[in-house]
């Protein structure tokens, strides 16, 4: 394919990793690099994603990152250095107001490569403004760069910040699990994890057992039907076994009929791409092991804490999301256009992986569950298979810049 010249822009979307500036640090160096070509003179950044480009509210990255220093504390800054959104573009024909108006600002800073860092809905995004320059005169490479902390997009292994999110549920199951078990008074813990329709975060609750044997007793995943009754006997056959026992849910999980454990705890509100906002399955839980088994009972939400605590990061996820934002670069300024970058692993025992490409249209709103081979048939718990696949992305420990005692973190103005 011939060479094209033009700026670059980069932009992130939904929600925030620890990895997610990794990514955006590889970016940056894929574009230095790149300089001795000349394809790519300029990065600009969109503070707030697509939304943010549409104000044309940019920054030039190529300067604000002059210096090298700066882009290795951006590797291990937390949360979205530029901004997030959760802007949906219409559908094509619905408003096409919206593509002309991007247009328009594409011509105007001269882009001609355009890079969005995000998870499925970024993705959708990605597909759209794809399909909508692909019936225009005007050239332009426009790749999607994963990351979630949810590990649900198709076709890659596996997400960019999941990885990192995941060594911090296996970290922090830890420690819960060694705190519970220092009183014999029957108890149980039940502790609330991100995610809505995948439950590959909360399945890494079980990391442990491949490292230690130390592991919840129960862990329940948004792709199995939940049924209270069948919860309130694993539960009691678990206090016979121990006095403190741990439970780790998604919060997703759902009833036979749909509706989410937690839904009369939840306000009802939902987000841009129709998701509902969730929280409150660990208390609805707490309330009813309380009432059934009398037991004394807490619940723990974890939260936002999953997804920025790039002190605990994982070195392989940073590696790997510099890697993939790098690639992103160097494949787009060869041709490669309307993709996602994904991450292929070759081998689990050694691990290893390679960067590779693939149709954005085979991507956008599609949801990789965990797959039935790595859930027991109780629907309780996941199996050793499914520990053997997680226990390499957390491989690692990191030593990000310390300053009186505080990491350092890049803010971009």
């Amino acid at each position: 394919m011939s060479k094209l010249i033009g700026n670059a822009v980069v932009g992130q979307s939904g929600g925030p990793t620890a990895a997610i500036n990794a990514t955006l640090a590889g970016v940056i160096r894929g574009v230095r690099e790149n300089v001795h070509d000349g394809s790519i003179p300029r990065l600009y950044g969109m503070h707030n994603g697509v939304e943010g480009l549409l104000e044309e509210r940019l920054v030039d990255l190529t300067e604000f990152f002059a210096d090298e220093s700066k882009i290795d504390d951006l590797e291990h800054t937390p949360a979205a250095a530029l901004g997030s959104c959760r802007r949906k573009l219409p559908k094509m024909g619905e408003n096409d107001a919206v593509y002309e108006k991007l247009l328009e600002i594409f011509k105007k800073y001269d882009i001609r490569y355009f890079f969005y860092i995000g998870g499925n809905d970024s993705m959708d995004t990605v597909a759209k403004l794809s399909a909508y320059t692909k019936g225009h005169d005007y050239e332009m490479r426009i790749v999607g760069v994963p990351k979630t902390i949810d590990n649900d997009l198709v076709v890659t292994d596996h997400t960019p910040g999941f990885g990192s999110a995941a060594k911090y549920l296996a970290v922090t199951m830890q420690e819960i699990i060694r705190d519970c078990a220092v009183y014999t008074t029957k108890a149980v813990t039940i502790v609330e994890i991100m995610g809505r329709d995948a439950g590959w975060l909360t399945a890494s609750a079980a990391i442990g057992r491949g490292v230690n044997g130390i592991a919840p007793d129960l862990i329940y995943l948004p792709e199995r039907n939940f049924d209270m009754n069948e919860f309130f006997a694993s539960v009691r056959a678990a206090l016979e076994k121990h006095p403190n026992v741990v439970v780790a849910v998604s919060e997703g999980i759902r009833f036979a009929d749909g509706t989410y454990v937690g839904e009369g705890t939840q306000s009802g509100v939902v987000d841009a791409f129709g998701h509902k906002y969730l929280s409150g399955t660990g208390k609805a839980l707490e309330l009813a092991v309380k009432a059934e088994i009398g037991c004394k009972v807490r619940s723990v939400e974890l939260n936002i804490c999953q997804r920025c605590a790039a002190h605990v990061a994982s070195a392989i996820d940073l590696e790997e999301s510099v890697a993939v934002g790098r690639a992103a670069v160097k494949g787009a300024s060869e041709g490669v256009t309307r993709e996602m970058m994904t991450i292929d692993r070759i081998s689990t025992k050694p691990y290893a992986y390679k960067i590779g490409h693939n149709d954005i249209d085979l991507i956008a709103n599609q949801v990789k569950r965990v797959p039935d081979a790595f859930i027991n048939a109780e629907g309780n718990n996941v199996t050793d298979a499914c520990v053997e696949y997680l226990l390499p992305l957390i491989a690692g420990e990191v030593s990000p810049k310390y300053e009186s005692g505080l990491p350092v973190h890049v803010i971009i103005d």
